[in-house]
């Protein structure tokens, strides 16, 4: 499943750059960008994301500022057109340090270097189930009978072969409880369960009477998960 990515930087170019990386990385999904660390504390409050890609010098609030204010931390890819922050960034235990202007080689290495990390701290998930809120109640859905998931607004749609539930939650908070070789991230508001894939139809993925749109930048990376070259 793609990581979850955040840009932070006040340059519309420098964003850019990165956004455009991000959508060459199969491994990576831009989620959001903001133009200053005020505006990514903020999203921070109330959003999950896997890794930051982060500049130093802004105006208000530094990016070595907000890496001090923040309790959780992602993983943190520092881009500066400045050298004399690496040691500082790196004793925050920033992740890698992008010099500007950077390659597209460059970015993967970095990336691939913070997606290295992530599956070091991941726990490896050995339940069968998972308990959710639905409406008043708490409802068990077995991982099996999971079929897919929807984002949904400020919920999420789980599609079982019992029928659907609707359930308060983001789907990146969601997708860390789920077993990563039984569920994919065909696009960015779905997941599907590898046991119900049936087929795949041109940008469609077949999974019994469901029907579920690939995005296209998920699709090549989605068909050799599935071993087809």
């Amino acid at each position: 499943m793609p990581f979850s990515c955040l840009v932070v930087d006040d340059e519309p170019i420098a964003r850019q750059i990165v956004e455009t990386y991000i959508a060459q990385t199969p491994q990576l999904e831009h989620q959001q960008s903001c133009e200053d660390a005020i505006e990514a504390m903020d999203y921070l409050h109330q959003n999950e994301v896997d890794i930051m890609f982060l500049d130093i010098n802004m105006p208000g609030m530094s990016g070595l500022g907000l890496l001090k204010s923040l309790q959780q931390i992602p993983q943190v890819i520092i881009t500066s057109a400045y050298e004399e922050y690496a040691l500082e960034g790196f004793d925050l235990e920033v992740c890698d340090y992008l010099l500007k202007p950077f390659s597209f080689e460059r970015f993967v290495k970095a990336s691939n270097r913070a997606i290295s990390r992530l599956g070091e701290k991941a726990e490896e998930i050995t339940a069968e189930h998972i308990f959710v809120k639905s409406d008043k109640k708490i409802i068990k859905v077995n991982f099996d009978d999971l079929v897919y998931v929807e984002a949904y607004g400020n919920y999420l749609k789980l599609h079982t072969n019992k029928g659907m539930i609707l359930t308060p939650q983001t789907m990146t908070a969601f997708l860390k409880k789920l077993p990563q070789e039984q569920f994919y991230r065909i696009q960015k508001s779905f997941v599907i369960s590898i046991k119900h894939l049936e087929g795949v139809d041109g940008h469609t993925a077949i999974l019994g009477e469901y029907k579920v749109p690939i995005g296209k930048i998920y699709r090549q990376a989605f068909i050799e998960h599935l071993g087809v070259r």
